[in-house]
């Protein structure tokens, strides 16, 4: 089984622009409608088996919440679905926002 990796913004940001990863969201449905990272995917209960179904388990997928607690939570459920590249962003949607405002919609 795959391990769950923590990175900071700015590695993830270096792997957002690899045209094969994954980006999710996992805060609320308005947080995300109020900004997000760009081509951020919004996930939540509602859509989680359609994205695990469609996804490519193979591709890095990262993973942001708020502050980098619930996406570690997250992150270990993908991998217990298969996926084999998971990473979770310290620090989440407010350290990027600090970091990054630039990759912000």
């Amino acid at each position: 089984m795959s391990d769950l990796k923590r990175i900071n913004c700015q590695q993830a940001s270096e792997l957002c622009a690899i045209e094969s990863s994954q980006i999710i969201d996992v805060r609320d449905a308005g947080s995300y409608q109020s900004s997000r990272i760009k081509d951020a995917l919004h996930i939540d209960n509602a859509s989680l088996g359609a994205f695990i179904d469609n996804a490519d388990p193979e591709a890095a997928l990262v993973i942001y919440c708020y502050h980098g607690n619930s996406s570690q939570q997250a992150g270990y459920y993908f991998i217990e679905q298969g996926f084999t590249e998971v990473y979770s962003v310290d620090g989440g949607f407010e350290q990027w926002k600090l970091e990054h405002p630039q990759d912000l919609v």
